[in-house]
C-alpha cells in the first residue's frame, strides 16, 4: 500500500522515514518530494509497505504522531489526478506592448 506522509520537518530524510515505518512491516520504497530548483524538501513524501494490514496499522498509529518538531499526517495515498493543460502567454491579447501600433512603445 502506498502511504502519504505530510507535515514533515525539513530535517527528516528518507532513512529517518524508512526507520519509523519498518517497525510496521517491510518497506519497499520511501520517497520525500523535493523542490526541483532548490532541492529542499517540500515537507511530504510517500512510503510503500507491501502488506495492507501492516500499512493500515502504521497509518492508524502514526497519524498525528510527533516527528522532530511536528505532528505528521499519515494517510493512504490517493492516485494523482491529471493536471489541466495550460498554454503559454496571455491568452489572445494580440501583442506584447500595451500601446501596440501607436509607436510609443512600452509604458
Amino acid at each position: 500500500m502506498n502511504i502519504y506522509v505530510a507535515n514533515l520537518d525539513f530535517k527528516v530524510d528518507e532513512n529517518d522515514l524508512k526507520g519509523i515505518f519498518e517497525e510496521y512491516g517491510t518497506v519497499s520504497s520511501v520517497k520525500i518530494i523535493s523542490d526541483k530548483f532548490t532541492g529542499r524538501s517540500k515537507g511530504f513524501g510517500f512510503v510503500i509497505i507491501e502488506e495492507n494490514a501492516n500499512a493500515k496499522k502504521a497509518i492508524d498509529e502514526l497519524n498525528g504522531a510527533r516527528l522532530e518538531s511536528r505532528e505528521i499526517i499519515v494517510n493512504e495515498a490517493k492516485p494523482r489526478q491529471p493536471r489541466e493543460k495550460r498554454g503559454f502567454g496571455g491568452g489572445g491579447r494580440g501583442g506584447f506592448g500595451k500601446n501596440k501600433g501607436t509607436g510609443r512603445g512600452w509604458r
